[in-house]
């Protein structure tokens, strides 16, 4: 689990808790010089987490693979690898790697006396045992799915070691173990059923699940034989400070900030911008913790018309003022982006030039696709049909913020003759609407550690769904010279070599006007008075309570 610090604190004169050695320290982003001293660590009580996204349909992230199951499932399962406050991927409950010259072997040891929470000891056959349950469609896995997809046979050296004999070679591959949609669960409790081990997945994590009251909450307590695998000598022991977390579900974003406010629940999430302007001053603390992978973009449908025509695709991108928007409705909290991927991730490349608007320029374009005609709407027309573009919107998923965002980008197409048909959907629909190819603008965020996000989003085989059913090159983006880039980047020893393949694939993705990228994957907690010691996150930037406690 990463341990960085990200809190940028509301209330002066709080500092996050020292976590782990200088190795795992991270950086904090607020200013020492107004922070006073943290109170000391005590042990106790049950901390409130009040969530906006959708309830996991399953509490095993291996099943699916979404950032709500991430959120929760932190507290309860760890990873092999983790990132450390640079960046780089070190071992969690590995204890080390490596790799044969020609990349088509990776050995994996694990650390001694870890045990899961059903008492059973980690050894190198739970590394066998989750991936093949990744690997299995019958687990319906997505991003766990696609994480271990060059992983063939895996051989079992002793009890602690593993090696992965590999298909191809993957660069990418201990950034992918380092997820909590690849995280390592008990082998015995993977012999249950399905539905069994949703209910309660067995890790090694600081919490373990007690209970799952559907539509209500998850209830967690603390793990009492919890191993740290990486020794912290400020911590006097490894168990959670916290006797346990209740993991309540409230959709409505004013009712999760009042009952904050009322000390109802202890921490939130989905901050909406407005109410973190607002809490400026009040006493609470903002954890930022932009998520890794690709930055939030709109895709467009290049696999049929009209967005089968690059001129459409650019005309609708210049047409659109998305800085204006941006800025009267995130009140500072959401950066504009002009990259593919996060942030975060530095060998993401970013060019504005391709997204200022030009509206002579989209009517140029749209005159010379044959769009030069309008109806009794305003609305262009060729051949009798209207410019129309289908947009589903997952409410669980964009903020009313963003919602608001893709009115105004609605009311700024049709100044140019585009009609964008708004579907508010739930998420199981909105998977539905994108499965059955029925949009051709869609908003799909998509979570990964490192570059080979890229090759998820925008590789042709990635327009074939995965067991779950989801694809995610929802751009449809088929292009052989995009294809070899990408494979050539995830197989390539040569860090240079694998930065400027990276490079040129992202350059053909924006030049063809695939995307039109907005801003971070937006990831905001708002927290109470009385926590103290948040910070640290998974490599994912979900929020982890191992070193949280509540002040008395």
């Amino acid at each position: 689990m990463q341990r960085t610090f990200r809190t940028r604190r509301l209330l002066t004169g709080v500092i996050a808790l020292p976590l782990l050695t200088a190795l795992l320290a991270g950086c904090s982003t607020a200013d020492p010089n107004e922070q006073a001293e943290e109170a000391s660590p005590t042990s106790g009580g049950t901390l409130i987490y009040a969530s906006g996204d959708a309830e996991p349909t399953c509490l095993d992230p291996h099943v699916g693979g979404n950032y709500p199951q991430a959120l929760v499932a932190s507290q309860y399962l760890e990873s092999l690898f983790t990132k450390d406050a640079s960046g780089q991927i070190i071992p969690w409950l590995a204890e080390s790697t490596e790799v044969s010259e020609d990349g088509l072997t990776r050995t994996i040891k694990l650390r001694d006396s870890i045990t899961f929470h059903d008492g059973q000891k980690l050894t190198a056959e739970a590394i066998k045992a989750n991936i093949e349950h990744l690997q299995n469609p019958d687990t319906k896995s997505s991003t766990g799915y696609l994480a271990v997809g060059k992983v063939g046979e895996i051989e079992l050296v002793d009890e602690l070691t593993a090696k992965l004999h590999l298909s191809a070679p993957d660069n990418a591959l201990l950034e992918s173990l380092s997820m909590p949609w690849t995280a390592i669960q008990s082998p015995q409790a993977l012999e249950r059923d399905q539905t069994t081990n949703c209910e309660a997945p067995v890790g090694t994590g600081p919490f373990q699940v007690a209970e799952w009251k559907h539509q209500e909450s998850v209830n967690l307590t603390r793990y009492e034989d919890y191993v740290l695998p990486v020794a912290d000598p400020d911590r006097t022991t490894d168990a959670a400070y916290l006797d346990g977390i209740t993991w309540r579900f409230i959709p409505e974003a004013a009712t999760r900030y009042a009952a904050l406010q009322s000390g109802e629940v202890h921490v939130i999430d989905n901050a909406q911008p407005d109410t973190i302007a607002s809490a400026e001053g009040t006493g609470l603390g903002h954890l930022d913790a932009p998520r890794p992978g690709a930055a939030n973009r709109i895709e467009l449908n290049s696999s049929k018309a009209p967005f089968d025509d690059p001129a459409v695709r650019e005309a609708f991108i210049r047409s659109l003022d998305v800085n204006a928007g941006i800025d009267s409705l995130f009140f500072a909290t959401a950066p504009r982006s002009y990259s593919l991927l996060s942030s975060v991730e530095p060998l993401g490349i970013s060019d504005e030039s391709l997204f200022s608007p030009d509206s002579a320029k989209a009517v140029q374009l749209l005159d010379a696709a044959g769009w030069s005609e309008r109806d009794s709407e305003g609305y262009r027309v060729k051949d009798g049909q209207r410019l129309s573009l289908n947009f589903p919107v997952s409410t669980n998923q964009s903020v009313p913020a963003e919602q608001s965002l893709f009115e105004q980008i609605q009311a700024s197409a049709k100044l140019a003759g585009f009609e964008v048909k708004l579907q508010l959907l739930d998420l199981s629909s909105w998977y539905g609407a994108l499965a059955a190819h029925e949009y051709d603008l869609v908003s799909a965020p998509y979570t990964k550690v490192g570059p080979s996000v890229l090759r998820i989003l925008y590789h042709s085989d990635s327009t074939t769904p995965a067991p779950s059913g989801y694809f995610a090159n929802n751009a449809q983006v088929t292009n052989e010279q995009v294809d070899e880039l990408l494979t050539q980047a995830e197989q390539t020893n040569d860090a240079a070599e694998r930065e400027e393949l990276y490079k040129q694939a992202q350059q053909l993705v924006l030049d063809g006007y695939y995307v039109l990228p907005l801003y971070d994957q937006q990831n905001h907690f708002l927290y109470g008075k009385d926590v103290a010691g948040m910070g640290a996150t998974t490599a994912v930037s979900s929020p982890i309570y191992h070193d949280v406690f509540l002040k008395n």
